[in-house]
């Protein structure tokens, strides 16, 4: 009875053993999906693979564990993330499942090195645990950064590629001929708002209309400035209105609405500066107060 209830077990072991080695092996062995080239986000993947060597190396690991995840990635994380993606400028080329994978392993490098930080100290788990948090919002905060500057930059650029369109299309040139002497003048094609005055040059070559390429910008840069410059686009076609007039117009609401928000950061930056000005007022005093208090001190003890 004894021998054939140790047999059971040992079947039973071996039996869950096979089964989870069949399911590591099943996913280990499968074949990683093929990387995207298509589009805006395919030729973002293709230049980051170019420019830097270590993304270069990994990119492979991040996109086999990726089409892992995709299945864990609920519907409203996978379009918040990709919607993030897009307003960075198509961070890397990545797609939302491999930037949760990417987090993933940086949340495992950062693990790393809390743990041997820890060994070497002699600390506790407090130093892995740190380690795995930081490593896990490093991806997050470099994709938050990006979105903020490159709407900041789009923002501040705007008036002066208005004022330009305007003057090409002074000059006789149409929309598209505008734009593309915007790109092919401009001093820095790697800036945001030129790289999406070339994507709206782009769709218009492929066939899609005015309408659709400015919609486009501005869902790809939702800032209040796009929105007004292209629902006045948008307008001045429907309506048949000259599109010179349209933009000069635009153009100075541009500057004035940066103006307004140069002067806002201003204000606002005064009211920031007081919690610091009343810190180093306080270390001053607490420098000059100090030692006063304590040479009182003693001369009071010794007498």
């Amino acid at each position: 009875m004894i021998v054939a209830l140790l047999a059971l077990k040992i079947v039973l072991i071996g039996a869950i053993f096979l089964a989870l080695w069949t399911f590591v092996y099943a996913i280990l062995s499968a074949p990683s999906p093929a990387a995207n080239y298509l589009g805006i986000r395919g030729l973002q993947r293709a230049r980051s693979l170019q420019a830097r060597g270590l993304w270069a190396q990994i990119e492979p690991m991040v996109r086999w564990l990726g089409a892992r995840l995709r299945p864990l990635v609920g519907t409203t994380t996978f379009t918040r993330i990709d919607r993030q993606i897009t307003l960075s400028g198509d961070f890397w080329g990545l797609v939302p499942e491999e930037f949760v994978a990417l987090s993933l392993l940086s949340s495992a490098a950062g693990g790393l090195f809390g743990a041997v930080y820890a060994l070497l100290l002699h600390k506790g788990l407090l130093y892995l645990m740190l380690g795995v948090g930081l490593g896990g919002m490093l991806p997050y905060l470099q994709l938050s950064g990006l979105e903020q500057e490159r709407r900041k930059k789009v923002q501040d650029g705007l008036p002066f590629v208005i004022d330009l369109l305007a003057l090409g299309l002074s000059a006789g040139l149409d929309f598209v001929g505008s734009l593309r002497q915007v790109v092919e003048k401009s001093s820095s094609p790697n800036d945001p708002l030129i790289e999406e005055v070339n994507y709206v040059l782009q769709e218009l070559h492929v066939g899609k209309t005015r309408k659709q390429a400015l919609l486009q910008f501005a869902e790809r840069m939702p800032g209040e400035s796009v929105r007004e410059f292209v629902s006045a686009m948008v307008q001045a076609e429907e309506r048949g209105n000259p599109l010179g007039q349209v933009l000069q117009i635009q153009a100075e609401a541009s500057r004035q609405q940066r103006s307004m928000r140069a002067e806002e950061a201003a204000s606002k930056a005064s009211v920031k500066m007081m919690a610091p000005m009343v810190l180093v007022f306080a270390s001053i005093m607490l420098l000059i107060v100090a030692p006063m208090f304590l040479e009182l001190s003693n001369r009071f003890a010794t007498d």
